[in-house]
């Protein structure tokens, strides 16, 4: 069995003039997070791996979830390969986990992470929101062969306000 959460940055700002990796999170997302995490902390188990984009806003987003869900330094990485916006590359990213990994909990962006809940989960979206939370399992013991997930959990901000 193998469990993937996907969670997309939160939202970001751009009233600065940055290169799109580098744009900070505006102050709603903290408070997005905040209620995202909420109600996930109800529904996570222990023993998550973490997973981010290098890019500024998801970055932040994952050091807030891994802080509020207690996940330990070893068990959190920044992969360069996730700040991608395709589904494909972002679904071999994944694919690439290791098999001694359960459950594995990774920040991007859209549109590869919209694309990735509906062509891997049970339950489509119509956009993944910032801070957008999906938790799909799999019947399977490696990471090369899921699909066909089932979608057991989705958290948006705006319907937890």
């Amino acid at each position: 069995m193998k469990r993937l959460i996907l969670v997309r940055h939160g939202k970001s700002s751009w009233d600065n003039n940055l290169p799109d990796e580098k744009r900070p999170l505006k102050k709603r997302a903290y408070n997005d997070a905040a209620r995202v995490l909420k109600t996930f902390k109800e529904f996570q188990s222990d023993n998550l791996t973490l997973w981010s984009s290098p890019a500024v806003r998801a970055y932040t987003t994952a050091k807030i979830f891994k802080d509020a869900l207690h996940i330990p330094d070893e068990k959190f990485s920044v992969k360069k390969e996730l700040y991608t916006f395709d589904e494909a590359h972002l679904l071999s990213v994944v694919k690439s986990c290791s098999d001694e990994v359960k459950k594995l909990m990774i920040f991007g962006h859209n549109p590869g992470m919209t694309a990735l809940v509906n062509k891997l989960g049970d339950k489509s979206v119509d956009n993944l929101p910032t801070t957008g939370l999906c938790v799909i399992d799999f019947e399977s013991d490696t990471w090369k062969d899921i699909k066909n997930g089932k979608t057991l959990l989705q958290l948006f901000p705006k319907k937890l306000r």
